[in-house]
């Protein structure tokens, strides 16, 4: 302790911070060795002297306001439970952005204030360049998710269009075999490039965090049910049999980002399984809440299991086409990470592959009921057509889904506005169906136009929802809504044409 207490005014003399002491008037009573680097001046030249002169003279009147209530109400703290960013002054009149932590000290009837004071020049050009690096970080985020919401839909607008005159032409050429064989290989290519635009803005959206889980009940039944209809006819295709569970379940989750998990772990089983089946079960511990993707097929190598998150990394097995650019199981790492799920992969080569989703027990819903499926089963049908109105606002999507309906039999009206579809929806028959693209001019959703129909019709007129954006447009709806169907923009034309003829009995 007496070896201490004999270098301790060493230590005063040479702390890495100025050690300045005033009195009640504000008059320099101690500066520590350390002060003169900082400040330029020596102990002599400080001693005696106002505090005022260590503050550039544009503050000075400010800091006596300060140190006049402070010393009026002194209270003895830590030294920095006080700090006050200020400019301090230095001998050749410069400036420089100082941290100032202050002390109360005691001495008999007086009192003293002791400043610690240091240079922040560094700090503040830290802070500065980081302040800047987050702004511009900030504003290539926001381009990104313009570009993303621009790309969502405008990108989506001239393949749907492709697509529906694709679509017409091969029901045009029947009767002239080679020329449908050639638009049926376009086809093949039309929905190729559907899928990667698709996955390549979901997997941007995911990693630039333009997507916030929204929380909420969801049936994992009715989810299941959502599956079985999407995948069912290329299971069929494929001579493959395609398991749902139909037990009652219910967790806490995104439905929207759960659905789009499934669909890619469905989709990848299917595409990698040539015969046998594909079956999503649902199971659990004490811990957590689990889903089993399985299938019988080809199975994945042991050395390459670590890479199948990777993106663009596709497993290539022999006698295995290759399809698609390997970013669905990067969507599914990104979408469980997001809400907190952990994935696993086993696989036996020849026997095939399980991947399991677990979910933890804190986010299962135990109790009250689910919502429904966000795309149910109509509820009733008619047994004849009425009429198609379309509501479109882009001229060549328009045109070419008018033309494609009108070929396949449908007595299809369409309007390019609001205003324009106003006579059609004002005398809507009991037989008509309401199709809508869900981005409308200005603010107007082909949601609002749906609400607006159906008070005034007093009745569910059934409708389909086209979006570029599906997994946006979903967010906007809380629960089931009855004899309505929602699709994704390029839209699949077997799947339109499925949709309308649920909800038309057609």
């Amino acid at each position: 302790m007496e070896r201490i207490a004999s270098i301790a005014p060493q230590l005063l003399q040479f702390s890495p911070d100025a050690l300045i002491v005033v009195d009640a008037r504000g008059s320099i009573e101690f500066a520590n060795a350390t002060t003169r680097a900082l400040f330029g001046y020596t102990r002599e030249e400080l001693i005696g002297q106002p505090i005022e002169m260590l503050v550039p003279e544009r503050l000075r009147q400010r800091h006596g306001v300060h140190l006049s209530a402070f010393l009026r109400d002194p209270t003895n703290r830590e030294m920095g439970a006080r700090v006050i960013d200020l400019f301090a002054r230095r001998a050749d009149g410069s400036e420089f952005p100082a941290d100032i932590r202050l002390a109360v000290i005691h001495d008999e009837d007086k009192i003293y204030v002791a400043a610690a004071i240091r240079d922040m020049s560094e700090r503040r050009t830290i802070q500065q360049a980081l302040i800047a690096a987050r702004e511009e970080a900030d504003r290539a985020n926001n381009a990104k998710s313009r570009f993303l919401a621009t790309a969502s839909h405008d990108l989506r607008q001239p393949l749907q269009t492709i697509r529906l005159l694709n679509a017409s032409l091969l029901t045009l050429t029947h009767a002239l075999p080679d020329l449908h064989l050639l638009l049926r290989n376009q086809e093949q290519a039309i929905d190729i490039a559907s899928r990667l635009l698709n996955a390549l803005l979901d997997v941007t959206r995911l990693e630039a965090g333009a997507v916030e889980p929204q929380l909420s009940p969801v049936s994992l039944t009715a989810i299941c049910a959502d599956l079985k209809r999407e995948f069912a006819p290329l299971a069929a295709t494929k001579g493959i049999e395609l398991t749902m569970p139909d037990a009652a379940a219910g967790i806490h989750t995104d439905r929207i980002l759960l659905t789009q998990l499934l669909q890619n772990l469905v989709g990848n089983a299917l595409k990698y399984t040539e015969r046998g089946w594909v079956r999503v079960s649902i199971g659990g511990d004490a811990n957590a809440v689990t889903i089993d993707v399985e299938d019988s097929g080809r199975g994945i190598p042991e050395e390459k299991l670590e890479r199948i998150f990777d993106e663009y990394y596709q497993v290539d097995i022999e006698g295995a086409q290759r399809s698609g650019v390997g970013l669905g199981l990067a969507i599914v790492r990104e979408v469980a990470r997001l809400l907190g799920y952990s994935v696993a992969v086993t696989s036996t080569l020849q026997r095939g592959t399980r991947v399991r989703v677990r979910i933890p027990l804190d986010r299962v819903s135990l109790a009250g009921p689910m919502p429904d499926s966000a795309n149910p089963a109509p509820t009733a049908v008619t047994t004849r057509r009425g009429r198609l109105i379309l509501l479109e606002d882009n001229d060549s999507v328009r045109a070419a889904t008018e033309l494609f309906l009108t070929l396949e039999g449908y007595d299809t009206h369409s309007a390019g506005t609001v205003a324009e579809a106003e006579p059609l929806l004002r005398d809507l028959r009991p037989d008509d169906l309401f199709i809508s693209d869900y981005h409308l001019e200005g603010k107007l959703t082909g949601l609002d136009v749906l609400h607006e129909l159906r008070t005034r019709h007093q009745r569910d007129v059934p409708a389909i929802l086209l979006s570029g954006d599906l997994q946006s447009m979903m967010r906007f709806v809380k629960n089931a809504i009855p004899q309505c169907r929602f699709l994704s923009k390029p839209v699949d034309t077997s799947a339109l044409l499925g949709a309308i003829t649920e909800l038309t009995g057609g």
